[in-house]
């Protein structure tokens, strides 16, 4: 191991709908990472789940991913003992494959899941972020909402319905959503994030399109009432201690929040930090480490929450891995806070190995 500087693979990609995503935060951090402290590897999954070393995400953004014959595929060997990546072609890797910490930069299923989770837990792979139960929480909307509401968090109203349901019954679907939920009202597939599959939907005609675009993403849809408030979105950072930063308020160019706003147009625009009086932001700071502690998060997570003109607050949901583009709303915060993009990134590497270590200290059988 290099003896001055910490050694990380940056992990970005992936086979979900938010792959675009998911390259554009990891080239800021590619960016912005200190090169003093730090030496970076970066490997690539693309659209087919293949791991790709050292392909670098600018270059992925402009050209796309190359063909695996054209790469170099790896693969991580999950020997708790000696963890550590090989290439499948025999190659040798730089430091022999080796490495202090993988920072994972993926959204969306197959990355922020939980699933790519248990793969670094069960090698004993210290990384950035949530572990298996906070991310799987975080990222399944409707499991999210049951804990929140077993603590007694403030929710919009929202029924969760099955794809299969919804195939076999989709009249029942529908009568059940007017009946509990009315319009207008947001429909999501349980687990995307960015706003991938979300619609709003303000009659029968526009639901019933709705549901069949979030069919296409999940299994699991939930609809949600219309809280008409502010969007308001809170960043949390810490392990057992969590920190809560200033609010920021979100003035979305369409109707809502919805991908192309978040990410390609420029008519959206973000209020650091949020005009509101002190009293709801202590609220809505308090709000967001009860969140961020509700799913078990670790590392970093954005809670985003509607403040009503009567400046009631309700809570939206947690993302464990918020976007790190140059215009996400998580690092902005964080600046106006106090802390710095790179050293935001420093955070987060020293918080993955502080839980690493912590672990290292857990019993896992009697012997």
């Amino acid at each position: 191991m290099n003896e001055h500087k910490i050694s990380v693979v940056l992990l970005f990609g992936g086979r979900s709908g938010e792959h675009e995503v998911s390259l554009n935060s990891a080239q800021s951090i590619f960016k912005a990472i200190d090169r003093k402290r730090y030496s970076v590897e970066t490997i690539g999954i693309n659209k087919q789940g293949q791991w790709l070393w050292g392909v670098l995400p600018e270059n992925m953004i402009k050209e796309g991913f190359p063909s695996v014959e054209q790469a170099c595929q790896v693969t991580l060997v999950t020997d708790p003992t000696h963890p550590h990546f090989i290439a499948l072609d025999g190659r040798a890797l730089p430091n022999q494959g080796e490495f202090d910490l993988i920072f994972p930069v993926l959204h969306g299923p197959y990355g922020e899941d939980g699933t790519l989770q248990g793969l670094l837990e069960m090698a004993n792979v210290p990384y950035v972020g949530s572990g298996v139960l906070g991310s799987s929480l975080g990222m399944d909307k409707d499991r999210m909402k049951a804990v929140f509401q077993e603590k007694d968090l403030p929710l919009a109203r929202y029924v969760t319905i099955l794809r299969s349901n919804f195939i076999n019954g989709p009249e029942t679907c529908l009568n059940e959503i007017e009946a509990k939920i009315g319009y207008p009202c947001f429909v999501k597939p349980a687990n995307l994030g960015s706003s991938v599959g979300i619609s709003k939907a303000h009659h029968r005609e526009e639901l019933l399109e709705a549901l069949n675009i979030a069919a296409i993403f999940d299994r699991k849809i939930v609809v949600e009432e219309t809280i008409n408030g502010r969007e308001i979105e809170v960043s949390v950072l810490g392990n057992d201690a969590p920190e809560a930063s200033l609010p920021g308020e979100i003035k979305p160019a369409h109707e809502y929040y919805s991908y192309e706003a978040k990410y390609s147009d420029i008519g959206s625009s973000l209020l650091i930090p949020a005009p509101l009086d002190e009293s709801i932001i202590a609220r809505l700071q308090e709000m967001a480490i009860e969140a961020f502690r509700a799913v078990e998060a670790c590392g970093l997570s954005r809670v985003d929450f509607f403040v009503t003109p009567q400046n009631e607050v309700y809570l939206n949901e947690i993302n464990t891995l918020p976007g790190f583009t140059e215009i996400s709303m998580y690092p902005k915060l964080w600046a106006a806070t106090g802390i710095s993009y790179s050293d935001l990134i420093d955070r987060l590497i020293s918080l993955g190995l502080e839980r690493f270590k912590d672990k290292q200290n857990s019993k896992v059988s009697r012997d």
